[in-house]
């Protein structure tokens, strides 16, 4: 299967296994996924960084599985290894936590354990080595007994978190629950130097496939072909909806009776985060000189010399402020824990992020008390339009103030 068939690994359900040090954990998620992701080797900690792949696992569907270093590791670059497994339950949908049969659970696979229930994640125990056992015991609700070198169970257990990893995926549309058959909806993508050659980025290709599935008639153009393709329709569209960058320029061509809207708002939407990302915007009003603020991105990218969040999003602010804030970027797996020197958080879209990893960044920022948005809600309310771009969603207008 081409890359460009793929699913999504943000649209994939995340399957992590975690165990300590030489319990088999990578031999297991070799016969997992019937393949060699990882190096098996007799070496304590031969593991070093989360390995993921990408596989179909039936009847789910497409996941992400993810091996993980030792939560036992040793030393400082061991506690490195450590922290990077401890991030992974982030984004995790169901844990599978490898122990050895004939050793029990020792003190450090019962504090993850207990970690991973106090985070809400389905886990299930896989009791590795079973075949060293006199008698392989029964499954249980939450365990099972299998053994990676003889090959025993390991179907069973692929039933099982098929089975427990039900019902993780993203239940919202992304555009479809906004259209009607024959409804037609014009999307708006610049092709400049932050076009990926070649293709659309994600986000686009998702809105295309969901509006096709809708039944409706998408329509792409660029922005300066915009006018062009508005009269070129036989009646007014169902929605416009715009790259995040253009929108001063297409919110001036587009009628104010024809709902308007943003890729990064759709995407905000979808991964369940708008409400909380809208009611953030207005934090950029009160930023004074000095004022630190996150832009993060959930995928890494070559930067552009006009990129988005490096340049375009902070000069933006600079120019609505009037102020000097101090700007920190992070990438992929990157975000900090502690937000609490930050007074805003924007975040790009998420279209590589998973729900729940998205739900973790940004219940750390509700918790902290440090307010959140998104790249095209900010962009929206920078260009004082953010009221108009809410119009296709009810509802949430009436969490602007003013």
């Amino acid at each position: 299967m081409s890359g460009m068939n793929q699913t999504p690994a943000g649209e994939r359900v995340h399957i992590a296994f975690f165990g300590r040090r030489n319990v088999g954990k990578s031999s297991l998620v070799n016969a997992f996924t019937g393949q060699k992701l990882s190096i098996v080797s007799d070496v304590k900690g031969t593991t070093t960084d989360p390995v993921s792949k990408a596989m179909e696992l039936l009847p789910l569907g497409p996941v992400q599985i993810i091996d993980t270093p030792g939560i036992d590791d040793e030393g400082a670059l061991g506690a490195l290894r450590v922290q990077r497994t401890r991030q992974v339950l982030g984004k995790t949908d169901l844990a599978i936590l490898v122990a050895d049969a004939s050793a029990g659970l020792t003190p450090v696979e019962e504090e993850l354990l207990a970690l991973i229930r106090s985070r809400g994640i389905p886990c299930l125990l896989a009791w590795n080595k079973c075949d060293l056992l006199p008698q392989t015991p029964e499954e249980t609700a939450e365990a099972i007994w299998v053994s990676a070198e003889r090959g025993i169970h390991i179907r069973a257990l692929k039933e099982r978190a098929a089975c427990m990893a039900a019902g993780q995926e993203n239940p919202r549309k992304l555009i479809s629950d906004l259209l009607q058959p024959g409804d037609g909806v014009v999307l708006v993508i610049p092709i400049d130097s932050a076009a990926p050659k070649g293709r659309l980025i994600l986000p686009q290709q998702q809105t295309i496939r969901d509006a096709l599935e809708a039944g409706a008639l998408p329509l792409c153009c660029c922005p300066e072909e915009l006018p062009r393709a508005l009269e070129a329709l036989s009646r007014p569209p169902r929605l416009v909806v715009t790259d995040s960058q253009a929108f001063a320029q297409v919110s001036r061509m587009v009628p104010d009776e024809v709902p308007l809207t943003s890729f990064s708002i759709l995407m905000a939407r979808y991964k369940g985060n708008l409400p909380l990302t809208v009611a953030g915007a207005a934090a950029v009003d009160s930023l004074k000189d000095g004022d630190r603020v996150l832009i993060a991105e959930g995928c890494t990218h070559h930067r552009q010399c006009d990129d988005i969040g490096t340049v375009k999003l902070p000069n933006w602010i600079r120019r609505h402020t009037g102020a000097a804030p101090e700007f920190r970027f992070t990438s992929g797996v990157e975000f900090p824990e502690d937000l609490s020197g930050f007074r805003l958080v924007v975040h790009c879209g998420a279209c590589m992020l998973n729900e729940r990893e998205v739900r973790r960044r940004m219940a750390a920022a509700q918790a902290q008390g440090v307010p959140v948005t998104n790249y095209g809600i900010l962009i929206a309310y920078l260009n004082g339009i953010l009221k108009r771009t809410l119009a296709p969603f009810p509802g949430l207008a009436g969490l602007l103030k003013g």
